[in-house]
């Protein structure tokens, strides 16, 4: 299993009223939260994100509450992953949940740029910058966490 596909660049502290707005809090549609993803911090983002684009972040991504509407919001919009330095717990729970794939990197935020292209191995570790001719390492989850994500999320995995 790998992921492909260009970055997306962000800061830290970007926390679940950033990536959905609470206004749209009304609905579990994930194709709804997908169109609405990013829009108050990013703009542009909708119209410009392709399947499998990957999202980095630095310190503390999802912080915040602890709706799991943020990583349901974050797939639908098609992004493949998400790499960042740490994540708020509660996000990092949802997004297993959910079976969205998250990477804790100390390294490869610092190093990659919106656009690069960018090929993720969930279980090496190992994160390849096709851009920069790079490689980081990412933590390598239990293999428990890595089943839960490919089955789709915990009750695809408990099925």
């Amino acid at each position: 299993m790998e992921y492909r596909g260009n970055a997306w660049k962000f800061g830290s502290n970007i926390d679940t009223d950033a990536i959905i707005p609470a206004i749209y809090l009304y609905t579990a549609d994930a194709k709804v939260l997908g169109e609405h993803c990013l829009e108050v911090v990013a703009p542009a983002f909708r119209e410009k994100v392709r399947p499998g684009d990957i999202l980095v972040a630095e310190d503390n991504f999802g912080c915040g509450s602890s709706r799991e509407h943020a990583p349901v919001a974050l797939k639908a919009a098609g992004l493949s992953c998400v790499i960042a330095k740490s994540f708020a717990r509660i996000f990092f729970r949802n997004s297993i949940n959910i079976g969205f794939p998250i990477f804790e990197s100390g390294e490869a935020p610092d190093r990659i740029r919106d656009g690069d292209e960018l090929i993720v191995y969930p279980e090496k570790g190992k994160i390849v910058n096709l851009t920069r001719k790079e490689e980081y390492q990412s933590i390598i989850y239990p293999e428990f966490i890595n089943s839960i994500v490919l089955k789709g999320g915990l009750l695809n995995s408990i099925k």
